[in-house]
């Protein structure tokens, strides 16, 4: 199932939220506590719901990135936000602070539990350290000639979601990096940012409010949600794709 929700008065849930198989991190909100209570209602029987701030930004889904294995934070990140990751998170997650001058590390990586899409221009360094924390085979990739990778796609071990102007040609190749079937499509109403409208593991997503029911119904088939399949995208995507050009 996918559940929409929106942080204070913004439908990019990815810029305040990160998720993974094995744990999900929100944004501390200045409002009322319903952006965390969204979370903590789906998930927390499965993984622990951690509220956090990344270098006292509230902007952590873009900042950190991670999956069922590891989290990977910025430089910034403080000693006593780093403690309090380590001491919420499962022990066999790996924490590690990166000295990456591409700082925004949920914008410029893009990973799943078995590999991680990267922003072409990253230091080696960095890259060792995502394949080691991580567990992942690493790749150099654009997205709609995007270097952005993180914005502009959502990946799981079910499924991809990736800007509406990915070429067919691109769709295969990056579909066959990452061995899961990839869709081409939007969120929050016609939003080619991807990254910053959902996030998703691989049994639930969270969408901006925005996001219409035929962009939900994509997001449920692409990533296997509630026993959609993708052989019902074609018709719905081609709606989005009209919608969006």
């Amino acid at each position: 199932m996918a559940v929409r929700a929106r942080f204070e008065n913004s439908s990019d849930i990815g810029v305040f939220a990160s998720l993974t198989n094995s744990y999900c991190l929100t944004s501390i909100s200045s409002g009322s506590t319903n952006f965390y209570s969204t979370f903590e209602a789906e998930l927390g029987d499965v993984v622990p719901v951690v509220q956090t701030s990344i270098g006292g930004t509230r902007i952590i889904g873009r900042l950190v990135t991670g999956n069922r294995h590891g989290l990977l934070v910025p430089q910034g990140t403080t000693d006593q936000e780093l403690q309090h990751l380590r001491n919420s998170l499962p022990e066999t997650v790996a924490i590690q602070r990166i000295e990456e001058r591409l700082s925004a590390l949920g914008n410029i990586i893009a990973a799943n539990d078995y590999v991680a899409l990267v922003h072409p221009d990253i230091d080696r360094e960095t890259e060792e350290i995502i394949a080691d924390v991580l567990k992942v085979e690493v790749f150099r990739q654009t997205i709609a000639d995007n270097v952005l990778v993180g914005s502009y796609c959502r990946i799981s071990n079910q499924g991809a979601l990736v800007h509406p102007k990915t070429s067919i040609q691109d769709q295969d190749e990056l579909s066959s990096l990452l061995q899961v079937p990839l869709v081409a499509g939007t969120v929050n109403r016609g939003s080619d940012v991807i990254g910053a409208g959902m996030i998703v593991n691989d049994w639930t997503a969270f969408t901006g409010l925005d996001t219409t029911a035929t962009e939900v119904s994509v997001i449920e088939a692409a990533f296997k949600l509630g026993g959609q399949d993708t052989g019902r995208i074609a018709g719905m995507r081609d709606t989005l794709v009209e919608g969006f050009a």
